[in-house]
């Protein structure tokens, strides 16, 4: 399969931006990508005339898009900004996401000091050291999913079989919940992160979600294991430090999050190899690249693209354009990962790029929590997918690879493969 990259504009960017034109509408948001490796091609357009841009979003409720580099990390880091999904101008981009954050509060989008007290409860599980440790049990879950998935027979869905039950597996081995229930939560994350899942499907699904988690934290109060959720039963939740309610909030999140951009990335990251199969002998002939090929990788798909959803609690200005106080802001990690000004010929994969920077994980304390087990999963997983199955390859036409573009993660719906 060969999908031509979308062009990246040359012109420079210097000096303010232009005064927006009162008769131009804002542009519809999301904005479907033409090519799967690359931002969409208008960001190009956005980031050098309007890129602090007004949008439509599927809520028929309006917000700013920013698209350069330098701006998207000044408003992370902006503590003028807020995560709060309670604002009433908060971009959500699903009829029921804002309800059912502001129920449930999902610790990502709160502010400070809520939101530092919850990262700091999951930061120990989440270190470097932390995460090196768990090399050796992620690989041997890789191994043994994808021992079934051959043993299944070709052609099969790579997204479900492979990327989809790594992501779930490994997550959920981390917070100690039984491989019985990884199919209860793919379809509550499919749901709480659909665009069209109303506010009652999505409250439904949450609910559901945290019954289970309800049931799973009582029996670790009685029987603590190894695992996340014992650790925060007992470091947090029987010393008061947390309610029940803010515990399975926690750890929907962290189910949420950890699972849904990762199997995006596996999935993708599959699909760009098998069309630029040089890059896939650039692996297998030297595995040492694959720490820097996961980074290229992160910055040239950018799943997460519109996740950074944020309010201007003040007045602010980015590019020279005022963002009124109590509007609605998305920071496009995939507009500052193919910027121009940052990343020379940023459309071009190269696992040698020096000095990348990438936001993939966002920016600021925002930034992804899980970012190193999110590494190492991808790690592990695409380099035993090179190594095992030399002969992967797309099956059937491409009709058979099907594009999601349903949430704020950017991912594949359906990969089929066989070998």
């Amino acid at each position: 399969m060969t999908t031509p990259l979308s062009p990246t504009s040359s012109d420079t960017h210097d000096g303010p931006a232009a005064a927006p034109d009162p008769a131009v509408p804002p542009r519809e948001f999301p904005i479907r990508r033409g090519c799967p490796f690359a931002a969409p091609a208008e960001y190009d357009a956005l980031r050098t005339d309007a890129p602090v841009a007004r949008v439509t979003l599927p809520t028929k409720r309006e917000a700013w898009v920013v698209t350069r580099y330098d701006d998207v990390r000044e408003l992370l880091s902006d503590p003028r900004v807020s995560a709060d999904i309670r604002r009433p101008n908060f971009p959500a981009l699903g009829e029921g996401e804002q309800e059912a954050g502001a129920r449930f509060r999902p610790f990502i989008r709160t502010d400070a000091p809520e939101h530092t007290k919850y990262r700091r409860m999951l930061l120990p599980v989440f270190t470097v050291r932390r995460v090196r440790a768990m090399r050796p049990a992620v690989q041997a879950r890789v191994d043994e999913i994808l021992d079934g998935m051959l043993a299944a027979g070709g052609p099969v869905d790579f997204v479900s079989a492979y990327a989809n039950a790594v992501s779930t597996s490994v997550i959920c081995e981390l917070l100690g919940i039984p491989r019985k229930n990884l199919e209860f939560f793919r379809d509550v994350t499919r749901i709480s992160g659909s665009r069209h899942s109303t506010a009652e499907q999505v409250s439904e699904a949450l609910g559901g979600l945290f019954g289970l988690l309800a049931e799973l934290v009582a029996e670790r109060r009685e029987e603590p294991r190894d695992d996340l959720i014992s650790r925060l039963v007992t470091d947090h939740l029987a010393t008061g430090n947390v309610t029940m309610d803010q515990l399975l909030s926690t750890l929907g999140i962290t189910i949420n999050a950890g699972r849904e951009t990762t199997t995006s990335m596996i999935a993708l990251s599959t699909l760009l190899l098998l069309d630029q199969p040089e890059l896939t002998e650039e692996l297998r002939r030297d595995t040492s690249v694959m720490p820097a090929a996961v980074d290229e990788l992160l910055r040239v798909l950018s799943v997460a693209d519109s996740i950074p959803l944020r309010v201007a609690a003040e007045d602010i200005e980015l590019s020279g354009r005022p963002v009124p106080a109590d509007d609605g802001v998305i920071a496009l990690l995939a507009g500052a990962n193919h910027d121009p000004e940052q990343f020379d010929d940023p459309e071009r994969v190269d696992f040698h790029r020096t000095d990348n920077h990438h936001v993939a994980f966002g920016y600021g304390v925002h930034q992804c929590i899980g970012q190193h087990l999110a590494r190492l999963e991808l790690e592990v997983a695409l380099e035993t997918l090179i190594r095992r199955v030399p002969t992967l390859r797309l099956a059937g036409d491409r009709g058979q690879v099907a594009f999601k573009h349903d949430s704020a993660t950017f991912g594949l719906e359906e990969l089929m493969v066989a070998w």
